[in-house]
């Protein structure tokens, strides 16, 4: 049984486009109280720690009818946009969404997800998880953006999709036509490296 300690909705649809059986329970891990200046660690960092929440909090946590005691996977991801050595999370307002991506446009950047599986077995009596392995990695793929207009970029962040994005854009959304070409993972980019999962689920 695998568990996605997270909120993320394309996390979700990604998984369930694959057909990857799972649960998801977010993690109420708050992220503020991580202080790392390195993105690539941070992201790591983060990903753990919101598995790390969610392991040692299940014995409390309300599980669904379809949940299976036995083996047992936790799932954590963070993604943080990187832009010119500068961490770009999710924009506060409408006008720093704009100007980010006036800086963006004709350029190339970074999103790295974090990616923490925690795996053991779950005691369906005793309700103990008892933690066997943690697997983690950051996976990082470049991100190169069309030229755009000032018109386009507006128009674009008046739909609001990029409040809602670590970066400000969503490659599986409205942004995705402002995106000329992705080297490395392109599931990745969307927040979660499926084959880097398919692997260690695998393994």
């Amino acid at each position: 049984m695998l568990i996605l300690a997270s909120a993320s909705q394309s996390r979700k649809k990604l998984l369930e486009n694959c057909q990857i059986q799972f649960i998801q329970i977010s993690s109420d891990f708050d992220e503020n109280t991580i202080k790392e200046k390195n993105i690539f660690n941070l992201a790591l960092e983060l990903s753990f720690q919101k598995a790390n929440s969610l392991y040692e909090n299940i014995q409390n946590i309300s599980l669904p009818e379809k949940f299976d005691y036995g083996p047992l996977e936790i799932l954590g991801c963070d993604s943080i946009f990187e832009f010119k050595g500068e961490a770009y999370g999710k924009p506060s307002n409408k006008e720093e969404a704009f100007n980010r991506w006036k800086k963006m446009s004709g350029e190339f950047g970074f999103l790295h997800t974090g990616h923490t599986l925690i795996i053991g077995d779950f005691d369906s009596t005793s309700k103990i998880f008892k933690i066997t392995e943690i697997i983690k990695k950051t996976v990082s793929s470049r991100v190169y953006f069309s030229n755009l207009e000032d018109w386009e970029i507006k128009n674009y962040v008046d739909t609001n999709e990029p409040l809602y994005c670590a970066g400000g854009f969503a490659l599986e959304g409205i942004g995705g036509k402002y995106i000329e070409k992705i080297e490395g993972c392109f599931s990745n980019v969307m927040g979660l490296s499926l084959p880097w999962l398919r692997e260690n689920l695998y393994r």
